[in-house]
């Protein structure tokens, strides 16, 4: 008897409908709201869609971060991936030579009460120390070789942005922040499932183990 291609087609979808629902039951359980316990003064956690889609916050003090992207649950185990990290935080906005004996990395930004937590060290310089900015963004240095300038945001200590130095006669540089400097982006990051909740590391704090409950 001769097996058409629509009963191949009904065999093989009512052999899977049942590894679909599976799916689907897994996603649905394990959707939900799940937040940090246990540390003082931070609230932090992660918010499970039924979409497969997940945010993540972090909140402390008048620091708050954030992160989106996509969850799966494999083998009692949650793993969160986002889009890829972008190479830089910062954009350089220009770069010239100006009259004077000094070095002069400005940062711009409408909100200025997050300029003076910006850091900087040029390169190759004669010390490894990250410089502070002001009040207005400004940080100057004396006059000096240079073929790099490093910035570093305090409120995202764990990620750097390098830039080169195309002209080395230059001794003014500007630069700006990109849209995406308070984003956490995730690669691979996986939490233990248990009766709680969720367990295992912080993306941005240290330490071997935290607890996020749903």
């Amino acid at each position: 008897m001769m097996i058409t291609r629509y009963t191949q087609w009904l065999f093989t979808s009512v052999l899977l409908l049942p590894v679909f629902y599976i799916q689907a039951q897994t996603t649905s359980t394990m959707a939900g709201e799940y937040y940090l316990r246990g540390v003082m003064e931070v609230a932090s956690g992660f918010k499970l869609n039924p979409d497969a889609t997940f945010q993540f916050f972090f909140s402390y003090g008048a620091l708050d971060r954030y992160g989106t992207g996509q969850w799966e649950e494999k083998e009692g185990k949650v793993i969160l991936n986002s889009k890829p990290q972008p190479a830089r935080d910062f954009a350089l906005v220009t770069s010239k030579k100006v009259p004077g004996n000094q070095i002069t990395i400005r940062i711009t930004e409408k909100n200025a009460a997050l300029l003076r937590f910006v850091h900087a060290r040029i390169g190759p310089g004669n010390t490894a120390e990250m410089l502070e900015a002001d009040q207005k963004g400004m940080i100057v240095l004396p006059k000096q070789a240079i073929d790099s300038i490093t910035l570093l945001f305090e409120f995202c200590p764990e990620r750097s942005s390098t830039f080169s130095v195309a002209d080395t006669t230059h001794n003014y540089f500007e630069f700006r922040f990109e849209p995406w400097l308070m984003e956490v982006f995730f690669r691979n990051f996986t939490l233990q499932v248990d009766k709680e909740g969720l367990y295992g590391k912080h993306p941005l704090m240290e330490g071997a183990e935290f607890h996020y409950n749903k």
